[in-house]
């Protein structure tokens, strides 16, 4: 029997442009631990075991490149992905701007499916004195893609739980959508 086989297998890719800290929150939310050393990712998987809400899920998380030249390799990732959370720093305005391409990218390997699991995510919190990009315009870029929104700090640990469990809940909406209330009247004539 294999281990995993009790649980909600859940692969979840994290993208955006190179620096943006990708690696740092990923590392931060699996070893509770900051990587103050920038060395530029091609691509690393993980694998983690938690609950969230009551329910066990095994993690297959992918920390992809955010530096152009590996572009090519996303379509594979954004094909098989279950969710993403899509980074930018705060404090550069660039890594902001590419943002809509990256969601466009997902959207291709999903074959433009809609509702695809998405998390925004603000970066780097603790360089708020350097910020370029403000909390409402991640907020309003979100609810463009109708997705969630969370600025965090790998740094300081800030909303890197929250950020992953959120993602997770958002597949799990997904695939168990709360059944719409039917409303119905009943007229009674004395």
């Amino acid at each position: 029997m294999n281990s995993t086989s009790n649980l909600n297998v859940l692969k979840l890719v994290i993208l955006g442009s190179g620096g943006v800290g990708k690696s740092a929150i990923t590392i931060q939310f699996l070893q509770t631990h900051f990587i103050e050393i920038y060395d530029p990712t091609i691509e690393d998987a993980y694998r983690k075991q938690v609950i969230v809400d009551k329910k066990c899920y095994f993690l297959e998380i992918l920390d992809t490149a955010g530096q152009e030249e590996y572009a090519a390799m996303r379509h594979v990732y954004m094909r098989e992905g279950d969710g993403f959370i899509i980074v930018y720093d705060i404090s550069k305005i660039s890594s902001f701007n590419q943002i809509e391409s990256i969601r466009e990218s997902i959207w291709m390997g999903k074959d433009y499916k809609q509702d695809v699991p998405l998390v925004l995510c603000g970066n780097k919190t603790d360089l708020n004195h350097r910020r370029q990009v403000s909390y409402h315009e991640g907020y309003l870029l979100a609810q463009k893609f109708k997705c969630k929104f969370i600025e965090c700090s790998a740094k300081e640990a800030y909303n890197i739980e929250e950020l992953w469990f959120t993602l997770i809940r958002e597949i799990e909406s997904q695939r168990c959508p709360k059944p719409k209330l039917k409303i119905y009247y009943k007229c009674i004539i004395l």
